[in-house]
């Protein structure tokens, strides 16, 4: 079993909570020296104090698992391309400060992405553009890291909400009317039917939720439960989302939106049911569509969200994705290393989904660093509306760490063991350390490029000293 150091983050929790290294050690039952040598990552974690520093502190003991810091490291390889290419940052030195220093290599993130913002505006006042035209990161990239961060799980919103599911009565095949009663006599609210561009659109003057007639019963179903959180948990909407952003602004409001629908899904898939529903079907995605009534998507994204202590499910990573590699949605609960600046792997099975849309293709796949993970993806096509209109097609992937694909029905018949039958993806070509990949659609970083006039390799782009 490899040892844990997260010397760095154990020193963080503390000064959150304002202890001193005396006081904590007397909490430990360990002397303030040892808990010293380990905050400097001298010794590792040991099985009995991580427990005692979860009873203490109320955090799950992946708090101090080195997939955050596999995470950050991504993020810090992708955000220094040019450093690395230049030669004046090795991937050795972002490696030691994501493990050891993760609040400074945060920080140096957040510090790039204005820098990039500054360039952004530069350049349009060169290019003759209005100076002054302030270019942001998208507030949706920012309610993506939101999430994120949170490792795409709301405790304290979970728990209202499987509250709410069961006073009003919510349960397979009758969420509808449940939803319905809980509108019209806790709000005075009535249902209405509209065509037209929108999905939804609630009436406060006269207290009616207009619902679109291209809804299917799940959609609709969630569109309710929505209005239902805004209606009944708008102070903690508002609160959670203003930890991370100021209120008034654009990004707030998208926050206060995804929580709305986190708190949705919730409502409409309480927490231990669902739990107890995907053990039992070993996490077969369409068993659970049909069982609940719902969408694929719908189903999948609520199982990224399985991550209550004490009563976890599989940890999952979910993408949507397009077939342009946009990726629209990214949460994940695993250390998979998912690429902000596009341009994924497209060896990884999300793409092959669009050949054969509404089949489940099964990938094992390895990242660079050995990791690898059991991936489930699926294409999906929405229409607008009738013969002509233009529709909108995504494929869902579902992915989890290779140790929990055990728990899945996708991993019978498969060989969990071997290596050898992972599939080798990356990030993206921009930042993959593959350097022998024959699909690479740009040169590795950090490498010099072998450039010989009389002849060709079958890697795009070969450099000195690799294997062709």
């Amino acid at each position: 079993m490899s040892k844990t150091y997260a010397g760095a983050r154990l020193r963080r929790l503390r000064e959150e909570r304002r202890m001193s290294q005396a006081e904590l050690a007397r909490t430990l039952g360990i002397s303030p020296s040892y808990l010293n040598q380990m905050e400097h990552d001298s010794r590792p974690l040991t099985v009995p104090v991580l427990l005692r520093l979860t009873e203490t502190f109320g955090v799950d003991a992946a708090f101090f698992s080195e997939r955050d810091t596999a995470r950050l490291l991504a993020d810090l390889r992708e955000a220094m391309t040019g450093e690395i290419a230049a030669a004046r940052v090795s991937p050795s030195d972002l490696a030691e400060l994501a493990s050891r220093m993760p609040a400074v290599a945060q920080a140096l993130l957040d510090l790039g992405r204005r820098n990039q913002q500054l360039s952004e505006r530069l350049s349009g006042a060169a290019d003759g553009r209005e100076a002054g035209v302030d270019l942001p990161r998208s507030p949706h990239e920012e309610i993506r890291d939101f999430f994120y961060r949170r490792q795409n799980y709301l405790h304290d919103t979970d728990l209202a909400a499987e509250r709410l599911a069961a006073s009003i009565g919510i349960r397979p095949g009758e969420v509808i009317g449940a939803l319905t009663a809980r509108l019209s006599e806790a709000h005075g609210i009535r249902l209405d039917t509209e065509t037209g561009e929108r999905l939804h659109r609630y009436d406060r003057g006269s207290r009616t939720l207009h619902l679109s007639t291209r809804l299917r019963p799940g959609q609709r179903a969630f569109r309710m439960a929505t209005q239902l959180a805004m209606l009944e948990h708008g102070e903690d909407l508002d609160r959670l989302a203003a930890e991370d952003f100021p209120p008034g602004t654009p990004s707030h409001a998208l926050a206060r939106i995804g929580i709305a629908n986190y708190f949705a899904a919730a409502l409409i898939l309480p927490y231990t049911a669902f739990h107890t529903a995907a053990e039992e079907f070993r996490y077969d995605i369409e068993r659970l569509t049909d069982h609940y009534g719902l969408g694929y998507e719908t189903v999948c994204h609520r199982l990224s969200t399985l991550q209550r202590p004490r009563l976890r499910g599989v940890p999952f990573s979910f993408v949507r994705v397009d077939r342009a590699g946009n990726m629209s949605k990214r949460q994940s609960a695993t250390g998979f290393h998912f690429s902000r600046a596009g341009g994924t792997c497209p060896l990884w099975n999300v793409y092959e989904a669009f050949t054969s849309p509404g089949r489940i293709h099964v990938q094992i796949a390895e990242m660079p660093d050995g990791q690898r993970y059991l991936w489930t993806a699926r294409a999906l096509t929405r229409h607008g509306g009738g013969w002509g209109e233009p529709g909108k097609t995504f494929a869902i992937g579902l992915g989890c760490e290779i140790r929990h694909a055990h728990r899945l029905v996708y991993s019978d018949g498969l060989d969990l063991i071997s290596p050898s039958t992972a599939t080798p993806i990356g990030m993206g070509c921009r930042v993959c350390e593959r350097l022998n990949c024959a699909q690479r659609a740009a040169p590795p970083l950090g490498h010099t490029l072998r450039i010989d006039q009389n002849s060709t390799t079958f890697v795009p782009y070969p450099v000195t000293g690799s294997a062709t």
